[in-house]
C-alpha cells in the first residue's frame, strides 16, 4: 500500500491545528502566536526529532512506521478511526480493532493528562500499561523499557518472582486470583486466537500456578479497592485504587490516591519528590517516551 504523503500531512497539521497545549497535559505557556500545538510539542509527545516531524507535515519524510504512527495517533489524541486513517494514508493496514489493541482511548487520556500529583496509569484488558504518568513511574518503574508478553503485568506476576515484590507476601494469593480472572474476561471476549490466547498458552505452559488459577474459571474485571505497595525506598504505601473503565472495558484508568494526612498521603508526597531524583539519569532516554506522561 503506498502512503498518500499529501493526505497525511495536511491531517497532521489540521490536527496539530485542533489541540491546545492544556488538551495534552503541557503547560500553556506564553508568547504563543498561533494556536494549536507546535511541531516541536507533537514531537515531544512521540520521541521522535523535530526535524522528523517537520518533514512528516512537509510531505517530504520517509514513510513512518507503524510504531511511530500509534505514538502520533496517542500524541494526536486521535479517536480509532482517526487513528485508521492515519495509518491508511501513511501506506499501512489499519490496525485490527479486536484484541488487546495498544491504541489508548483518548477520554482516559484527557483525564490522565490532568492528574500530575499522584499515580495514575491506564491498562489493557491483559494488564499492560499503556500510559504512565511520572508519579506511576516512580513508583512501579518505567513500563516502556518491556516488550512482547513481557509488558503484561499477568505474565511477568507469574514468570519472573521479583514482579511480586511490589505486594506484601500475605496479599500475594489474592492479587494472583485476580491477574488471572481479568484476562479470562479478555479471552472470552477475544478468542482462542487473540493476544490474550497467546498469554493463557504461554502461561500455562510455564506457571503450574497460572494453569492451576486459570482452572478455576473465575472471570471479573476488577481491581482491588485498597491496598497495600512495597515502594524499595518508602516501604510499604497504602493507597486506595479507583478504576475508569472504557465503554467496553478494553482500557481501564487506574488512579492510586491516599487519604488526607495518613501515612500513604505523607509518603505519596515523597514519592512526588523522589521519583524525578531516581529516574534524573536516564530522563532523556526513557521519561520523553510516548508511553510516560
Amino acid at each position: 500500500m503506498n502512503a498518500d504523503r499529501a493526505a497525511l500531512a495536511e491531517f497532521l497539521r489540521a490536527r496539530r491545528a485542533a489541540l491546545q497545549p492544556e488538551d495534552v497535559g503541557m503547560p500553556v505557556g506564553a508568547r504563543r502566536r498561533a494556536a494549536g500545538l507546535r511541531r516541536e510539542e507533537v514531537a515531544q509527545l512521540t520521541g521522535m526529532s523535530v526535524d522528523y516531524y517537520t518533514r512528516l507535515e512537509q510531505a517530504r519524510g520517509p514513510q513512518p512506521s507503524e510504531q511511530m504512527l500509534a505514538a502520533l495517533a496517542r500524541a494526536l489524541r486521535l479517536s480509532a478511526d482517526e487513528r485508521d486513517y492515519l495509518f491508511r494514508v501513511a501506506g499501512h493496514a489499519a490496525p485490527d480493532r479486536i484484541g488487546a489493541g495498544t491504541h489508548v482511548a483518548p477520554a482516559l487520556l484527557r483525564v490522565l493528562d490532568r492528574l500530575g500529583d499522584t499515580p495514575a496509569l491506564i491498562l489493557s484488558s491483559l494488564g499492560e500499561t499503556l500510559v504512565a504518568n511520572r508519579m506511576a513511574v516512580a513508583l512501579f518503574g518505567d513500563p516502556t523499557a518491556r516488550t512482547g508478553l513481557a509488558r503484561s503485568d499477568v505474565y511477568r506476576w507469574f514468570t519472573d518472582p521479583a514482579a511480586q515484590e511490589v505486594y506484601p507476601a500475605e496479599d500475594r494469593a489474592r492479587n494472583a486470583r485476580a491477574l488471572v480472572a481479568n484476562p479470562r474476561a479478555a479471552y472470552g471476549a477475544q478468542g482462542e486466537r487473540s493476544r490474550a490466547g497467546e498469554l493463557v498458552r504461554e502461561l500455562a505452559a510455564r506457571s503450574p500456578e497460572f494453569a492451576q488459577l486459570w482452572e478455576r474459571h473465575e472471570v471479573a474485571r476488577r481491581f482491588e479497592d485498597h491496598k497495600t505497595l512495597i515502594h524499595p525506598e518508602l516501604g510499604p504505601i497504602e493507597v486506595d485504587c479507583q478504576v475508569l473503565f472504557t465503554e467496553d472495558q478494553s482500557q481501564a484508568l487506574l488512579v492510586l490516591t491516599a487519604p488526607p494526612r495518613t501515612e500513604g498521603a505523607e509518603k505519596l508526597r515523597l514519592l512526588s519528590v523522589l521519583g524525578p531524583q531516581r529516574f534524573a539519569a536516564t530522563d532523556g532516554a526513557e521519561l520523553s517516551d510516548e508511553g510516560v506522561r
